[in-house]
């Protein structure tokens, strides 16, 4: 028999429920919400295929070639047999008919929409990459450091430094040269050595530009304002049509003018945050901003980026698929669902396939991914989970 020792330390060594992980908790309230499922089930679906795209319509001799011409074949509807007799050997699609039909050059619609699922996915992914990055950067300054004071021979030099970076990008490198070259040496023996080495800048002329003008969560919740003030799509009309087309410049463009919304989650949540015990802990501590920034605010704060980043690739999605419509997305020979859907509107009502297939598509594309940032939402915030 076991004495009264052993059964109270076995008692207390086991616990009395089973003890879950973080990801097991977040999964167990998530499948609760069917809809969620289903727009995660159609996200894997979705990047399967564009997997598979990539995989069988790439390469020099793609087993799917997006952009092979059967003139003779143009405008068949979906599920029709190729005419063999008037084909070439390399000419016959691989399942000997046209799954979705052909567009206006005898394009097969099948293979074409595997290489946009592709390039849409790529565009989406990117473009929020890019604007998360910006907007947790812009957002975690103008919580963390938002009551310090932005001077007026900084606020020259960024702009002067950013004159010089543009100057030199469109092609006038002697100018973007000696305008950028002063701006770099007046940081380096301004900031770095005054800072490093304690050097007192006593001269008049010295500290005549350095005064205070704003506080940095003023400067950059300012800038979030203006940029909030353009209509986001004429902007990115704009840029497009003033830059070569590309379709990593589409990236960049949609990324670079859609971080305002990230920006302003990561503000409120580091305002909410900085001020906690935890972080006025690692401050005693003589822990660095950067660290505590990174280790101990932003695993905190990624909550709502995640569920803003899920939407933003919908948005994205459907950015680029209205830009390639309009003839300024991702040029051609890529394939996307937007330049499909432009190429359907000529034959809408002889071809309707044309203008159905890729519509279709764009719209359950980001079905599936609003309804999995909803989910998201709803699962992350303990306020909503009783909604689930």
């Amino acid at each position: 028999m076991m004495s009264n020792n052993q059964i109270d330390s076995n008692f207390f060594d086991e616990p009395s429920f089973p003890r879950r992980t973080r990801l097991q908790d977040f999964w167990a309230v998530f499948k609760k919400n069917r809809l969620a499922i289903a727009g995660l089930l159609m996200f894997g679906v979705f990047f399967v295929a564009a997997l598979i795209g990539l995989f069988l319509t790439s390469g020099h001799k793609p087993v799917f070639d997006p952009a092979l011409v059967r003139l003779q074949e143009k405008l068949r509807p979906p599920l029709s047999k190729a005419n063999c007799e008037t084909l070439r050997p390399d000419e016959i699609p691989v399942l000997g008919l046209y799954l979705l039909g052909t567009d206006d050059l005898g394009r097969d619609v099948f293979v074409r929409m595997f290489q946009g699922a592709w390039v849409s996915l790529t565009v989406g992914f990117v473009a929020v990459m890019i604007s998360v990055l910006v907007g947790i950067i812009m957002g975690g300054m103008a919580g963390y450091f938002g009551d310090r004071h932005v001077y007026l021979d900084h606020m020259l030099f960024l702009v002067l430094a950013l004159s010089g970076l543009i100057m030199t990008a469109v092609g006038q490198i002697p100018e973007g040269v000696l305008v950028f070259i002063p701006c770099l040496v007046y940081f380096v023996f301004k900031i770095i050595l005054a800072r490093s080495y304690k050097i007192k800048m006593r001269r008049w002329w010295v500290n005549l530009l350095h005064k205070k003008i704003f506080s940095v969560d003023t400067l950059i919740m300012r800038i979030v304002d203006i940029m909030l003030c353009f209509p986001s799509f004429f902007l990115i009309l704009t840029v497009v049509a003033l830059l070569p087309a590309s379709i990593y410049n589409i990236m960049i463009i949609i990324g670079l003018t859609s971080w305002m919304g990230t920006t302003r989650f990561v503000r409120a949540e580091f305002l909410s945050l900085k001020d906690q015990d935890f972080v006025t802990a690692a401050r005693a501590l003589g822990i660095s901003d950067l660290r505590i920034i990174f280790r101990h605010i932003m695993p905190n704060a990624i909550a709502p980026v995640l569920v803003s980043s899920t939407i933003g690739i919908a948005t994205a999605i459907l950015t680029e698929a209205g830009l390639s419509f309009l003839g300024f997305g991702v040029p051609p020979p890529h394939a996307t669902w937007g330049n499909i859907l432009s190429d359907g509107k000529g034959f809408l009502f002889d071809a309707p396939w044309l203008t159905f297939i890729p519509g279709i598509a764009i719209l359950i594309a980001v079905l599936s991914f609003n309804l999995f940032g909803e989910g998201l939402r709803d699962t992350l915030n303990p306020k909503l989970r009783d909604r689930v």
